[in-house]
Formats: structure tokens, sequence, C-alpha cells
């Protein structure tokens, strides 16, 4: 069985962080395993706390799953320190990891600040050159470029940026505001849309972990970058679609059933 590791905070809530990474891996079919890089206390409305883990433990964590269960994929979430982000980058280079997808969240949708400044910078000059696929939305893409981003040709603009000066492949994700549900795939300069719909579904909260860690669970497939974007789009429409609501009487498992049939209608033989 294929295995993926996560890095990244945990959320209360179960809506988005780890608690989504590890639900989303093991339902694309990996075995799924994490490294907490915080705790938060949040909800889908905000976030009240952040108690971040030492840098020292966090290698910890790291070292014990490398030292055990080599991972073939690795997804990196919520970072919010520089010392952090340094920690994750160097273990990840020493043991040579492969397939890392780096959603870099810089602030939760409920609009809580979660990566610190010069966390950004440590970001962009260390993870992101050993990563394959980094995952942005408009507004952290603005930041990881420094351009203003208005319409679909600054998307093009922006990623192409981001793709030469941080030197990975840059999935940006247009669905924020600027269009439908489009994002925008850019290696070697090259760039490929992935067009989609916006669902109206109220229960969005943790959408950026899932469609990420759907990346990287089908890359430690062995799955193609595009195909593996294009899967875990579709995944992520087939949660959206399911319009699960917690507040009246659907149960998780219920959920997690619905989307296995969805997978094994796509032919996915895990």
């Amino acid at each position: 069985m294929k295995t993926a590791l996560s890095v990244a905070g945990s959320d209360s809530s179960g809506g988005a962080g780890i608690q989504a990474d590890l639900k989303t891996m093991t339902l694309n079919g990996v075995y799924a395993m994490s490294a907490v890089t915080a705790l938060t206390a949040q909800n889908t409305t905000g976030v009240a706390g952040i108690l971040e883990a030492s840098p020292d433990f966090l290698k910890q964590q790291i070292d014990m799953v490398f030292a055990d269960i080599f991972p073939d994929a690795v997804k990196i979430g919520m970072v919010s320190s520089a010392e952090l982000m340094a920690v994750i980058a160097e273990r990840l280079v020493f043991y040579r990891a492969r397939n890392i997808v780096v959603d870099p969240v810089m602030v939760a949708t409920s609009g809580s600040r979660l990566m610190r400044t010069d966390a950004v910078a440590e970001l962009m000059e260390k993870l992101l050159p050993i990563a394959a696929l980094v995952t942005p939305n408009i507004a952290e893409a603005q930041v990881l470029s420094g351009m203003e981003i208005r319409k679909e040709e600054d998307m093009e603009k922006a990623a192409r940026k981001i793709n030469r000066d941080c030197g990975c492949a840059v999935l940006l994700k247009g669905g924020h505001n600027l269009n439908e549900a489009n994002d925008l795939l850019c290696r070697n300069n090259e760039v490929k849309w992935f067009m989609g719909r916006r669902i109206q579904n109220p229960n969005s909260h943790g959408t950026g972990c899932t469609l990420s860690s759907a990346i990287a669970a089908n890359l430690a497939k062995g799955f193609g970058l595009e195909t593996a974007v294009r899967r875990a789009k579709d995944y992520v429409s087939g949660a959206l679609e399911a319009m699960l609501d917690l507040g009246k009487g659907a149960g998780p498992m219920d959920h997690a059933f619905d989307l296995n049939s969805r997978f094994a209608e796509m032919g996915d033989e895990s």
C-alpha cells in the first residue's frame, strides 16, 4: 500500500488541517501519517487559539515517520513560523523526500492569519524549491508573486512568476472569487487550465487542505501531476456535491461511503 505524510496543523473541528488530510488520503487509497506543526482551537467560523509544536518535537515526529514508514508523498499544510519551516525543509532534504505538495496556508477561510511574515520568506527560499507542487489560492499567490491578481491573465502571469522564482510547479486556484472554479497549473513555464464549476455548498471549510491532500495521495500512487490534479478536483467536487450537513443527522461514515462509491465509478483500483 502506498503511503503519504501530512505535516500540518490540527483542526479541532475536524474539517481542515491534519484531520481533513488523513481522511482525504485514506479515502484516496493510501496509508496516511502525520506530523503535527500546531494545535489549533477552531471551528468552521474562526480560530480561537494556536499552540505551536517546538522545532525539536516536530523534527522528532518527522524522523520517526521516515525511519519506519517512508512516505511516497508528503503534503505540507499550516506552518506558522520560520523555525518550523526550516526544520521541515532540512528533514525533507535529508531524507530525499519525493512528491512534496505544499499548501501555503497563510489565512484561514474565516480570515484568521495562520503564517507569520518570516515564515513566508522561509517557505519561498527553502521549502518550495524542493517541492513538486505548490497550491496557492488567489490571496496566497499575490503574496508569493508580489503581483495583484484581478483576472485570469493575471493568474497566468503570477503562476509563471512563482514557477520561475521558486522552481516548483504551481496550481493556482481561481475559485475563491475570480472565476467559477477554474484552476491553473503551471510547470516549466507552460500553463494548463483545469475547468470546474462553483458548487453552492456553505460547508466549504477545509477544501484547500482536501485538494492538496488528494493530489499528494494520487502522486503517491504513481499518477502523473496532471492526472493527480484532475482526480483531486473530481474528488473535491464529489465531496461538495454530497452536501454533507452535520447538523441534520448525516454521519461522517455515510459521507465516506458515498465518496468511495464515486471513486469506484471512476475506476480507482485501490
